[in-house]
């Protein structure tokens, strides 16, 4: 079923390369809205001062908070380094997905293409910073624990890695496109009530999706930068 979007109103854009331009809006307005959190933040000693009330530097004060004590909680002491990392993938998937809510807009992460192309910067993203901790001994654990089963465990590890950017892309892509498949479909059936229903699911569905990915993600890089 074909959903009207706005952005094929854009000369050239048609439904095949629609989720190219949605990612691009997505990505600048994501940009203005770091300009402007970062405005907010203000400088000196008003800088790191708590927000006093609901405010875009409360905001983002609340989600990094969150995302600190989750990358703790995850991968131990230590792991403040990489907030910004999962800041940013948490905060573009949490925004491209809650942007498919709207009616006429397309999330660029309902597309196969992008959240893959996500899934692969994480995969790459490990094993970047797992070489950079282990250097060549971070393929060790490819052959895993015991010598004389390397033999096994190399093609088994190898299949393990080479699907986790497929796998991630794929939960992310298919859990979006059922939801907002559903909620097309009761929004069309009964237009007034019964889609609130739906929207709040939608709004739990698209938060933990981009929480499910970011937790992986968070995982795979403490995996490959654990010191034995």
């Amino acid at each position: 079923m074909k959903h009207f979007s706005f952005y094929e109103w854009i000369p050239g854009v048609t439904e095949h390369n629609v989720f190219i331009v949605a990612a691009l809006v997505m990505t600048g307005a994501i940009v203005l809205i770091s300009l402007a959190g970062r405005f907010a933040l203000g400088s000196g000693e008003t800088a790191i001062q708590p927000a006093g009330s609901f405010s875009l530097k409360g905001f983002f004060e609340v989600f990094l908070e969150s995302i600190l004590k989750l990358t703790k909680m995850v991968m131990g002491d230590g792991s403040e380094r990489w907030v910004p990392l999962f800041s940013a993938i948490f905060f573009y998937i949490m925004m491209s997905n809650l942007s498919g809510l709207l009616p006429g807009i397309n999330a660029s992460t309902q597309d196969i293409n992008t959240s893959l192309a996500i899934g692969l910067f994480t995969f790459f993203m490990y094993n970047f910073f797992g070489v950079s901790h282990g250097g060549p001994a971070y393929f060790k654990h490819f052959l895993g624990p015991v010598w004389w089963l390397a033999w096994l465990m190399l093609p088994l590890e190898l299949v393990s890695h080479i699907v986790r950017p497929m796998s991630l892309g794929l939960r992310l892509s298919g859990n979006l496109n059922g939801d907002h498949t559903v909620l097309g479909v009761f929004t069309n059936l009964v237009p007034f009530g019964v889609p609130v229903v739906f929207y709040g699911l939608g709004l739990f569905v698209c938060i933990v999706q981009a929480l499910v990915f970011t937790l992986l993600s968070m995982i795979y890089l403490k995996m490959a930068t654990v010191t034995d």
